[in-house]
Parts: structure tokens; C-alpha cells; sequence
């Protein structure tokens, strides 16, 4: 989208979806059914941190639970009651209630929706170059390599 045809000013729930609804390989792919990504900060050129506002489903998930090796990350709760899953637990969430999750700590988290009715949050990250994610819960590593995540087994074979 060149300079000319960004826009000003959207309602945010009227941006465009993420196509494509996971960068994880399969089996992980699939289980993010229920999320959907309205990727704000790229609608404006944003290239120093990413903006989602993001929609899940009950029984949803917004990630496999996770921790940046490089990267910052913030959600704030618009709408619904999801469970914010780290490794000090499960906390509930609430509109209004926000966290952040300091790069390099090694704390896994994730959203997850167990309720009846939707959940919209905002989420916030910096894209500082040559970032790693930890996936505590699965066989699963993610590499940024040239803009690009790649995954791969703990190991280091890929996926």
C-alpha cells in the first residue's frame, strides 16, 4: 500500500482480516481456529511494532502459549472474559484489564477464551530484528529469519 493510498483515520472492526489465520505448521495451524486478526498497524506503514485487534471465539485461542526471545508484547481487553495463561497460571481477564510480557523472561502465555460469548483485545509488539519463540507446552520453536518465521522442532530439525 503506498504513502498516497494509506488511510487517516478507520473504525477498527472494519479493517480487513488476516487471510491467513496462522503462520503455525500443521499440527498448530489448526488449532487456532476461532481467531481472527485485523492487522491495524501495517493499514498505516507501522514498522517499528505490529497492532492487532483481534477476535476469538468461545473456545478459542490466541496463541499457543509462548515467550519472545527479542520482542515485547501487550494485550488490552476490550471485550469478554478470556484466561490469560502463564506460567505463574491462569488469571481471568476482564474489559478495561491489560498485561504485557517483557522479552527475554521466558514466560509462556496465551489467551484463551472459555466462555459463551466472544472476546475482542488489542495486541501490541515490537518487531525488533532477530527474535526466537519458546513454546513450552509443544515440540516447537520459531525462528525470525530474514522477516520471515521459520519453525522448527526443539531440536532444530523443521517442521
Amino acid at each position: 500500500m503506498s504513502e498516497q493510498t494509506r488511510p487517516i483515520a478507520i473504525t477498527a472492526t472494519e479493517a480487513p482480516a488476516k487471510a491467513k489465520r496462522s503462520n503455525y505448521p500443521e499440527p498448530f495451524a489448526s488449532r487456532m481456529a476461532g481467531r481472527e486478526k485485523r492487522p491495524l498497524g501495517d493499514l498505516f506503514g507501522l514498522g517499528n511494532f505490529g497492532v492487532n485487534l483481534t477476535r476469538m471465539a468461545p473456545g478459542a485461542m490466541s496463541a499457543l502459549r509462548h515467550a519472545h526471545k527479542r520482542q515485547d508484547e501487550f494485550v488490552y481487553i476490550l471485550e469478554g472474559h478470556p484466561t490469560l495463561h502463564t506460567n505463574e497460571g491462569r488469571t481471568p481477564l476482564a474489559p478495561g484489564m491489560c498485561a504485557g510480557f517483557k522479552a527475554g523472561t521466558g514466560n509462556g502465555h496465551c489467551l484463551i477464551n472459555e466462555t459463551t460469548a466472544d472476546v475482542l483485545y488489542l495486541e501490541v509488539g515490537d518487531r525488533t530484528a532477530g527474535d526466537a519463540v519458546d513454546y513450552p507446552d509443544e515440540d516447537l520453536k520459531a525462528l525470525m529469519v530474514n522477516g520471515q518465521w521459520q519453525f522448527v522442532h526443539k531440536d532444530g530439525t523443521p517442521y
